[in-house]
């Protein structure tokens, strides 16, 4: 079973509480913040103030995925906010290691995102410092994309090098994933699911979210 990890980005913010709520109290593993700067994507979203607010709603772990530059500048501002993953972009981070060091020294997760045109090789140096490989499965930015099916192709190269190193590294799928296609994508490899319109554009975003974590099958390479 996958984890799923609905996105905020996608809920309703008049009634923030009553979302975090119905996902604290439905089968949802983790909660997806998205973290935009209008500078490495063209949209501006939520920060510290946001998270550190949704904290006090649940103890299910944070998701907080960095879409900015100078993520180093933030880490542990963060941390305070109350993240236990903070997933960086590989494509704004000249200095990767340093930034994976510094998001473990403060106790988190960490995690690197790549873009739909950032090859999966490029991981290769630094796939046994981390713990979750963000797979972004649309263009970063914005919500209710359409899921860019040459994703399952990356997908399946990063399982076959995860497993053929044996790494507990996790593979998560961010945008564009439907009830339609998350079977496929979890049978390429894919560990984590991030769902937003798909679970709070729902009737029953809890059933939704259910059903998402309940899909079984034969992951292949």
């Amino acid at each position: 079973m996958p984890i799923v990890a609905p996105s905020l980005l996608a809920s309703n913010f008049l009634k923030l509480e009553e979302e975090c709520r119905m996902l604290n109290n439905s089968d949802a593993d983790w909660f997806h913040l998205d973290v935009m700067d209008g500078r490495f994507v063209p949209n501006i979203s939520y920060g510290q103030m946001i998270i550190e607010f949704m904290r006090t709603t649940t103890k299910k772990p944070f998701d907080v995925h960095l879409m900015i530059v100078e993520p180093e500048k933030y880490a542990e501002e963060f941390k305070k906010a109350g993240a236990d993953h903070l997933i960086v972009h590989y494509e704004v981070c000249p200095n990767l290691h340093r930034n994976i060091q510094q998001i473990k020294s403060l106790d988190m997760k960490a995690g690197v995102a790549i873009n739909p045109h950032t090859p999966v090789s490029l991981l290769t140096d630094v796939l046994q410092d981390i713990d979750t490989v963000c797979m972004m499965s649309v263009n970063p930015g914005y919500g209710a994309q359409k899921f860019i099916p040459h994703t399952l192709s990356k997908i399946r190269e990063l399982r076959k090098l995860i497993d053929n190193w044996n790494l507990p590294v996790l593979i998560e799928v961010d945008g564009g994933v439907t009830l339609q296609n998350a079977k496929d994508i979890v049978a390429a490899g894919a560990d984590v699911l991030v769902a937003g319109n798909t679970v709070f554009q729902s009737k029953n975003p809890a059933a939704t979210i259910s059903e998402l974590r309940s899909i079984e099958v034969a992951k292949t390479l």
